[in-house]
């Protein structure tokens, strides 16, 4: 098995991001969840991704009440920073004191002692980075958590936060459709020893070619429906790059998705995909991906094919880009 570095911990080189399982993607199955979950420890995954986010807690608790009998075979991460504000929608508040918080819920939602790799999920513009990671750091000094990362911040930022406590990890989104990492952050990563965790990495399904048409095969409440690169007048251009996609993913000798996250692989060493699913058909697919060699024409090619200047629309919308730290593109 091919193992990444992550901290103190090996871990396969694709982890399993557990969001879709409660949040973001339709209506949850906790049965097949549980099924899922069982079965990629079964074949081989042994770092699941969490957040007090997903779900509102539900995600949390699914792993908590699902795995607890497991708990010695995988690395756990979960995040905070951002959770339910006092009027029942998503906030991000990286106040000491909300890091603290829910930090405590997330130990007791997940049934465990110590959360292996904790997150500050998000930048709160309006509280210094160093007292959001002061605070952290002190849950590590109590035993509570293993290890510290940090999601979606700039190169600058991500330096600030590994200056009071080194950072394991930095997880944002990469994949062919979404390149902007490749600007600075990646490299970042590189040079201070920081593995780089690559959340959607399919493209939120894009880079499956599964998702032929959002506005009939999504589900109303889906995420996607809000992101510009689903809507009408985008989806059916980004669609046309999957022919000549397709073509490079026959060649070797894989599937669509197993594709994409090979490609992510063979970007650097320190690179980890966690793919998400709920459903075990996917995860069996995704975790294969971790034997499928490609060439280095096929990586040219596809770099060529999607890339920053072929996909139509921008990543996320206005207002959600505006919560995050740009800096790092």
């Amino acid at each position: 098995m091919k193992t990444r570095k992550l901290g103190p911990f090996n871990v396969n080189a694709i982890g399993l991001g557990c969001m879709s399982m409660s949040h973001a993607y339709g209506t949850p199955d906790p049965v097949e969840a549980e099924l899922t979950l069982h079965k990629a420890l079964d074949i081989g995954y042994n770092f699941l991704d969490t957040a007090a986010l997903y779900g509102f807690g539900k995600n949390e608790q699914l792993l908590g009440r699902v795995l607890k009998g497991r708990r010695n075979e995988f690395v756990l991460a979960s995040k905070c920073g951002m959770f339910k504000g006092p009027d029942g929608k998503r906030q991000i508040d990286g106040r000491p004191e909300k890091i603290r918080e829910v930090a405590e819920g997330a130990l007791q939602r997940l049934q465990t002692d110590v959360i292996d790799l904790y997150y500050l999920h998000r930048r709160d513009f309006n509280v210094p980075i160093e007292d959001s990671i002061g605070e952290m750091k002190r849950l590590v000094e109590e035993g509570k958590v293993r290890t510290l990362g940090i999601s979606e911040v700039s190169s600058d930022t991500l330096r600030a936060a590994h200056a009071v406590h080194p950072m394991t990890a930095l997880q944002t989104e990469y994949s062919l459709w979404s390149r902007n990492a490749e600007i600075s952050v990646l490299q970042t990563c590189r040079e201070l020893g920081i593995a780089f965790v690559a959340f959607s990495p399919l493209a939120r399904a894009y880079l499956t070619g599964k998702l032929t048409d959002p506005g009939t095969q999504l589900e109303k409440g889906d995420i996607r429906h809000g992101m510009p690169r689903f809507n009408a007048d985008n989806y059916p251009l980004n669609l046309a790059l999957l022919d000549e996609y397709k073509a490079i993913a026959d060649e070797a000798g894989c599937t669509m998705a197993q594709l994409a996250l090979a490609w992510l692989l063979a970007k650097g060493d320190h690179i980890i995909p966690i793919p998400g699913t709920r459903h075990v058909a996917f995860a069996e697919e995704n975790f294969a991906a971790i034997d499928v060699d490609l060439s280095a024409d096929q990586i040219e090619r596809l770099d060529a094919l999607i890339n920053q200047q072929t996909v139509s629309g921008p990543r996320y919308n206005a207002a959600t880009q505006q919560e995050i730290d740009t800096e790092q593109f």
